[in-house]
């Protein structure tokens, strides 16, 4: 089972819930920091890395002696990193996002492929969960081909050692958090009880719930703010999964580095119970799908 932590906005407890969930799992785990752009879910469970191993895009790299100026692979192009200016051609590697169509298209097979490196892909052991995490070069923009690069590499690892994976998401709903989310088996949404996480919260569900995943929430910071973010999940039958009280033990141990299930007994209930009620949505969507079928 491949659970994906999410939020419609950074901030919110994210990687706090997922390095918890890390701890309390009781089958085998992988642990994934798909956050490629501000990876973090190290500071909390501190993995013993034992590989890091280079992420590369593929690029064009044009042979201008076989070319005949076509303007097909230009055409091609979405994202313009390669363009014919009369004789000469141009390729923009930052901006090329790795798809091959410029070079299956190339009628005088002219165009070849090169590579650049996008980051780095770490693989270690936390505790008894395995570990695996992007980082994206300094500078870089393209997170999706290297989230997928990471996501392969745990497709292997999962089919491997027969493990379920936690992955810590991107925030927010754009492109990065899409391909997070998508091939997971249950989405949990943290979120807290505030004008501005209600709000971005929807944007959240609106964006997630097309993909038909089993998906509930996790409240941080449960007694601040109001009662309208119960009120959405009531409305839309969205389950509360867990509650995570705004208390400044929850800080304190945050900004020590500590995972919060260990805080204390009362703690780890909430984490263990969380744990459960994931089970629970799955099996409930299995369910759903059986009696359709």
């Amino acid at each position: 089972m491949i659970v994906s932590i999410a939020s419609g906005k950074g901030g919110t407890g994210k990687t706090t819930v997922a390095a918890s969930l890390a701890r309390v799992w009781v089958r085998r785990l992988v642990a994934v920091d798909l956050d490629v752009e501000a990876p973090n879910l190290h500071l909390f469970l501190h993995p013993v890395i034992e590989e890091i191993v280079p992420a590369w895009i593929e690029t064009p790299v044009v042979d201008e002696s076989k070319c005949t100026f076509c303007l097909a692979c230009s055409a091609l192009c979405q994202f313009k990193a390669i363009s014919v200016m009369g004789s000469v051609v141009l390729t923009f590697a930052e901006m090329c996002h790795g798809c091959g169509g410029c070079i299956a298209i190339c009628p005088g097979k002219a165009i070849s492929p090169g590579k650049r490196q996008l980051g780095e892909i770490s693989r270690g052991y936390a505790g008894n969960a395995e570990y695996l995490a992007g980082c994206l070069r300094i500078g870089e923009s393209m997170s999706p081909p290297m989230m997928r690069q990471v996501k392969s590499r745990l497709k292997e690892i999962v089919c491997a050692s027969d493990r379920d994976a936690i992955i810590d998401a991107p925030p927010g709903v754009s492109c990065p958090a899409v391909n997070a989310v998508i091939d997971s088996d249950v989405i949990v949404l943290v979120t807290e009880p505030t004008p501005f996480g209600l709000h971005d919260f929807k944007l959240a569900w609106e964006a997630f719930s097309p993909f038909g995943k089993p998906m509930g929430v996790v409240i941080n910071r449960a007694g601040a703010g109001d009662r309208e973010l119960y009120s959405f999940c009531e409305e839309k039958n969205i389950p509360v999964l867990a509650e995570i009280p705004d208390e400044r033990a929850v800080a304190e141990g945050y900004s020590k580095g500590r995972v919060i299930a260990d805080l204390s007994p009362e703690f780890r209930k909430i984490f263990v119970s969380l744990h459960s009620k994931i089970f629970e949505l799955a099996a409930g969507a299995l369910d759903m799908e059986a009696a359709h079928a």
